[in-house]
């Protein structure tokens, strides 16, 4: 059944686990050593996850006053409960049946697929630039690894779940948002269905959520991990894609979840100070980051990471090419967007039928608005959504370019760039909508 609808619209939304046996505790220390272990254990507490250099530590513990007799020790800053967030709504998607899928010529993309032509990614191409050797985590859900169109650029010996219970080519339905996602980044120009913005990177999958919601300690985690280099046992990104959220209270309000998204800020700082860029997802709730008082979008407002909001066509279907027309869902504020991506939209009014031709020219039809949404990779085989989740990844993928063409650019540098490279829309120079401006994929390669 075919639905107009958004991928993730982000709501204020935490779920406590404080019903758990044992109960999981993020704690946070200057740094991670041989003193806190101490301590937690003498707390009656158990480490499952720790990283060193962030100082930062996942603990469980079925003693009711552990809190209370870690934080007596003085080896921690802070010891705080865990929560499950639904980072990601449940959305309706539509699919792509595998017959309209040309089997012999990824150019079916280029009467399809418009988001890589939109930020000019063939001119990036033809330039011999498709972020080869560039690696790009993917904190999201599962990622399917038997895709075709994402098989052979996954790296599954790094990929990781920090989803108990689960390893990260699982998910639920068939859409699976993180394989949505990945094929954005990176599907690969080969002989089938669609092609990423950075077809030659190299994709880690690492599970966060599943089925849209995790707990704040399985994100931490997965940040930590992907920003840990693989020489130190973690995923060596160069690049993570958030492509979630949800919006809290300033000071966690009455959720309690403030020392938690400071947590978050300190694992994405930890990421940023060791030169690997977080790119995430601004959110779909249309709010004005500026003004929005007590309200905080994470992970999109945490520490030093980008926010991308999301720009779509009306119309694509029947012959327009307004792509950077501003999305009717994204959030938006000068303080907090960095550049804008194709995120797609579902504005389009009527169900009206438009037929595009593959590759082959086989006429594909489906009611015009579907046709302005991204298309993409999914559990399914392929899939059509919106949503700035489809927006992040676009920006992850220039980035990966960006990366590739500049061999040992520094972080700072390679968020000039991508910056520097966007094409200004909306008001001449920084604006709520658009940031910087939106990604240029040709230029930023230049």
């Amino acid at each position: 059944m075919i639905r107009k609808a958004f991928v993730a619209t982000f709501v204020l939304a935490v779920a406590s686990l404080a019903s758990a046996e044992p109960r999981t505790y993020v704690v946070s220390a200057a740094r991670w050593g041989a003193a806190q272990e101490a301590a937690v254990a003498a707390a009656g507490g158990r480490v499952s996850f720790q990283h060193d250099g962030a100082g930062l530590a996942v603990v469980t513990s079925d003693n009711a006053d552990f809190a209370a007799a870690l934080s007596a020790s003085g080896a921690v800053q802070r010891v705080d409960e865990d929560m499950v967030v639904q980072w990601q709504q449940p959305t309706n998607t539509v699919e792509l049946d595998e017959a309209a899928v040309n089997p012999n010529n990824d150019t079916f993309y280029t009467n399809i697929q418009w988001a890589p032509q939109s930020v000019e990614a063939p001119a990036a191409w033809a330039a011999g630039f498709t972020g080869s050797g560039v690696r790009v985590a993917i904190i999201d859900g599962g990622i399917y690894s038997a895709h075709p169109d994402l098989a052979g650029n996954l790296d599954v010996a790094a990929s990781r779940s920090f989803v108990p219970g689960t390893n990260f080519n699982e998910d639920t339905g068939t859409f699976w948002h993180g394989t949505h996602v990945a094929g954005i980044v990176a599907a690969i120009d080969n002989s089938t269905g669609v092609v990423g913005i950075a077809p030659g990177a190299t994709l880690v999958g690492v599970k966060a959520l599943h089925n849209g919601s995790g707990a704040f300690s399985w994100i931490i985690s997965a940040i930590l991990y992907a920003a840990t280099p693989l020489s130190a046992g973690g995923g060596g990104a160069d690049i993570i894609n958030m492509s979630l959220g949800a919006e809290f209270e300033r000071g966690g309000g009455n959720t309690g979840a403030g020392p938690l998204v400071a947590a978050m800020n300190k694992a994405v700082n930890y990421a940023d100070r060791n030169g690997v860029l977080v790119v995430s997802a601004a959110g779909n709730s249309a709010l004005d980051l500026d003004h929005t008082g007590s309200v905080i979008a994470v992970p999109a407002q945490s520490g030093s990471g980008i926010a991308v909001s999301a720009t779509g066509p009306e119309g694509f279907g029947l012959g327009a090419t307004n792509f950077r027309r501003i999305s009717s869902y994204t959030n938006y504020g000068t303080s907090a967007i960095t550049v804008a991506g194709p995120g797609g939209d579902a504005t389009l009014p009527g169900e009206d039928p438009c037929t595009k031709l593959t590759a082959t020219g086989a006429p594909l039809t489906r009611p015009c608005w579907v046709f302005d949404l991204v298309l993409s990779t999914s559990r399914a085989g392929y899939t059509w959504a919106a949503g700035t989740s489809m927006a992040a990844p676009a920006v992850s993928a220039v980035a990966a370019l960006i990366r590739q063409a500049n061999p040992g650019i520094s972080l700072g540098a390679l968020k000039n760039r991508l910056a520097q490279s966007a094409d200004d829309e909306g008001k001449q120079g920084r604006d709520p909508l658009y940031g910087r401006g939106f990604v240029n994929a040709r230029k930023a390669v230049q």
